[in-house]
């Protein structure tokens, strides 16, 4: 590798680099950084000039990193680390100041009751601050430890162990379908829910259909879990205009009682909390300190609001 002189380099070019490792796509770190593709690809040519290399190449799925992108890694993911240390330990935190991005990840039904409340917060400061939400994909723990998220609004079958986190709320799951649906009038019993089509939430490996499965393993019992979607809103379309059935939280399926009715689920099935979770390195970070703050805010008028739709409405 070329020497590098230090001055053609700036914090900039390395959250560049950072972001397109992460994302393997040039669109997709756009979006993250908050930039336009131009700029993007623009840094990524000065990248590529000051390390004398390619650092990424073009495949089918997006980029793939370099040899020499995959050595650098670590110790650019080491720079901005402690740059971010030692901004969080000396410069006060300033929402109506301040130009941060700050990255969620949850799923709709969480941007649902935190985004809008959020949003309208930062407009009357007249904040500069810029909020990425993601989707939660893959170990969110392991992207808090990373840095390569602030915080994470996810639902939980155990109390996670290796990042902070805080309950928002506990939940039991449901059994939800159309309002037209041919059973919406019910019982679900054990036998009626082996034999519904089920659309589930296809987040990769899924502890809650896991636990579905093996309770019904148990039973000598199999189901037929036939369209895996991405978020809340895809699995209530499939809902409403099919005749599958769901498992979720009883929260999530009561901010649609015009489009579903509601069951328990008919055996013994766990519930599930939802939890705001940071890692541990981030608390004496300020700007994700007044984020945590604020999304808890939000939650309680949240939880201020109505949850509960007409019994007539839910089919119990």
């Amino acid at each position: 590798m070329k020497q590098v002189d230090i001055r053609s380099l700036d914090l900039a070019m390395l959250r560049t680099f950072e972001a397109l490792m992460q994302e393997r796509s040039v669109s997709r770190a756009a979006g993250r950084l908050f930039l336009s593709q131009p700029a993007v690809s623009a840094s990524l040519a000065r990248l590529r000039d000051v390390f004398g290399d390619p650092l990424f190449t073009r495949t089918p799925q997006g980029i793939a990193p370099t040899a020499q992108a995959l050595a650098l890694l670590p110790e650019v993911t080491q720079i901005l680390a402690s740059v971010k240390r030692l901004l969080s330990g000396v410069q006060a935190f300033d929402p109506a100041t301040s130009t941060r991005v700050l990255r969620i990840a949850g799923s709709d039904h969480a941007s649902r009751l935190v985004l809008a409340r959020l949003s309208e917060l930062l407009t009357h400061a007249g904040s500069g601050i810029r909020i990425f939400w993601d989707r939660p994909d893959g170990t969110v723990a392991h992207r808090l430890n990373q840095g390569e998220l602030d915080l994470g609004i996810i639902a939980q079958l155990e109390t996670p162990t290796d990042v902070r986190s805080e309950v928002l709320y506990r939940d039991e799951y449901v059994v939800a379908l159309r309002k037209q649906h041919p059973l919406a009038a019910g019982p679900i019993t054990f036998d009626v829910f082996c034999q519904l089509p089920q659309v589930f939430l296809g987040y990769g490996n899924s502890t809650l259909e896991d636990r579905i499965d093996a309770c019904l393993a148990r039973a000598g019992r199999t189901r037929l879990a036939q369209i895996a979607v991405r978020s809340f809103d895809q699995m209530v379309f499939q809902l409403r205009h099919s005749d599958h059935a769901a498992v979720l939280g009883r929260r999530v399926a009561e901010q649609f009682p015009h489009d579903l009715v509601v069951h328990p689920v008919p055996f013994d099935l766990a519930g599930y909390e939802l939890s705001l979770c940071w890692a541990p390195q981030a608390d004496g970070d300020h700007g994700i300190r007044w984020l945590r703050e604020q999304v808890l805010g939000c939650m309680a008028q949240a939880d201020a609001l109505p949850t509960r739709c007409d019994p007539q409405l839910t089919g119990l």
